[in-house]
């Protein structure tokens, strides 16, 4: 079966109800018929569900589903995509061992490797996207494992999967991926070499901007780790929210296309407007990275960034002159969506840090919608004239 009839097909086993869709679970825990059975499923010889902090029904739906997607062994589901991210880093590291990072990386995970890792004994190092020649040279004999975003947010680097999956087996260090941007409809990290891909399910899985949620699919050995440190930690995926996000993704290869539709054809409209210095799209020949992005990605994905002339008072501006499109801290929206990262997303980074991340004052991100694209086009166009 293909990967998108899987999306839709997979399901929790039927009730004796007989219900075409599947119900909500909305449960703390969950019975059994006698002790025995309860024994077995405590000391994990069954897959009985105990209680929703460990496992449900319709988070394991989920699970499921995203794994048939990125042809992963496991997965488990969390709350957020940061807890997904955290969960990803702590269950699998320890204190003494060292991560090798992208530089370009959402302001939430820079803050957890900068801020919180060290804590811990974790050290890191930063790599930068633009120059793989020196990636080899930070690895350590200490180095456990590389993260990486591609596209990164907000900057749009592309990362040669290929190139550092080999990279990541040659020195036998574990590559966790996040895949947000992409979605798996549009990359696959796993095919690459990747162990393990994190995701916001809050993005583009759910697509409409109306619950959080993350999850962390990859090789079963990995994933038992990151169960173990969930289930005893708590960051759990509530049902309801694993039944919304399991729904939508039976139209994520839908909506995944149109907003690479739009987002491209909004790039090559605005790719030479006088008033911006660069635009970058994945999928523009212009990009520093194209033909990576064109070897690995199947579409170009529904964000582009655009550097306006006047800094950070000019970015602001522009923001303040948008009339449809969306001013709010999230992306994979049906409504596009309109960031200035210097100002908000990135705003707690040093001025050193967010241009060591490729965020320059003028950078503006747009989540490109589902909106009829000249609706979309005139707003972003109108808005950039207004903000001289």
């Amino acid at each position: 079966m293909e990967h998108e009839s899987q999306a839709i097909r997979i399901q929790a086993a039927q009730s004796a109800n007989r219900e075409h869709s599947v119900p909500i679970y909305l449960t703390s825990s969950f019975t059994f018929d006698d002790a025995e059975q309860m024994r077995a499923a405590f000391a994990d010889e069954t897959d009985d569900n105990i209680y929703s902090r460990f496992t449900n029904p319709n988070c394991t739906e989920f699970t499921d589903k995203m794994c048939a997607l990125e042809g992963a062994e496991a997965g488990y589901a969390t709350a957020s995509g940061m807890s997904a991210v955290f969960a990803s880093f702590m269950a699998l590291l320890k204190s003494g061992d060292h991560l090798l990072s992208a530089r370009s990386i959402f302001g939430s995970t820079h803050t957890v490797i900068t801020k919180f890792l060290p804590k811990w004994g974790i050290t890191y190092s930063y790599a930068d996207p633009a120059k793989p020649e020196e990636w080899e040279q930070l690895i350590r004999p200490n180095t456990r494992m590389i993260f990486v975003e591609t596209p990164s947010n907000p900057g749009l680097d592309i990362i040669d999967l290929a190139w550092l999956g080999k990279l990541a087996k040659k020195h036998n260090i574990l590559l966790n991926v996040d895949n947000c941007f992409a979605t798996p409809v549009l990359q696959t990290p796993i095919a690459f070499g990747a162990d393990l891909v994190t995701h916001s399910a809050t993005k583009y899985i759910d697509g409409q901007g109306r619950v959080l949620g993350g999850v962390v699919v990859g090789k079963k050995e990995l994933i038992k780790e990151i169960h173990t440190f969930c289930r005893s930690t708590g960051p759990a995926l509530s049902p309801f929210n694993a039944w919304v996000l399991s729904k939508s993704l039976e139209t994520l290869t839908l909506r995944m296309e149109k907003h690479s539709d739009n987002a491209r054809l909004l790039a090559e409209r605005l790719q030479h407007h006088a008033e911006l210095d660069w635009l970058r799209y994945p999928l523009l020949p212009s990009h520093p990275q194209y033909q990576i992005a064109k070897a690995q990605m199947r579409l170009g994905g529904g964000v582009l960034t655009f550097q306006l002339k006047g800094g950070v008072e000019r970015g602001r501006r522009f923001l303040n002159s948008l009339q449809m499109a969306s001013l709010t801290a999230n992306l994979g929206d049906t409504r596009t969506i309109a960031t200035h990262p210097a100002s908000t997303t990135h705003a707690k980074l040093t001025e050193e840090e967010r241009l060591a991340s490729g965020i320059t004052p003028g950078l503006v991100r747009i989540s490109v919608g589902l909106e009829n694209i000249q609706d979309i086009a005139m707003d972003i166009e109108r808005a950039i004239d207004q903000s001289k």
